[in-house]
């Protein structure tokens, strides 16, 4: 992803954009939450990542879509059903990023 130059006051460069879309992305308590029953299940569908949280379908399936556009789950569509799995890649990306932020205080 970005370098340490990747930042700098002239402009972003795309890189903590996208950087900054999945942090968004991750920011939801119940996004993480989601994240977390998608890596231990190993992937589910919208109704089986409902049951284990007290939100509405519909509800869930907006975290999902977020998550999906910030590119933090994969979708996998068989017939009707659609299964959803963590996209193993794109989150140990952003952890190594933020790993890289340095801390001036």
């Amino acid at each position: 992803m970005a370098d340490d130059n990747a930042c700098k006051a002239s402009g972003l460069s795309g890189e903590c954009e996208a950087l900054a879309e999945k942090l968004a992305a991750i920011s939801h308590p119940y996004r993480i939450k989601i994240l977390h029953e998608l890596s231990n299940q190993g992937g589910a569908c919208c109704g089986e990542v409902v049951q284990s949280l007290p939100i509405a379908q519909s509800t869930v399936s907006q975290h999902l879509k977020i998550l999906a556009q910030a590119g933090l789950i994969v979708v996998h569509t068989e017939g009707q059903k659609s299964l959803y799995s963590v996209n193993s890649e794109a989150l140990a990306g952003v952890i190594e990023e933020v790993q890289k932020l340095k801390c001036c205080c």
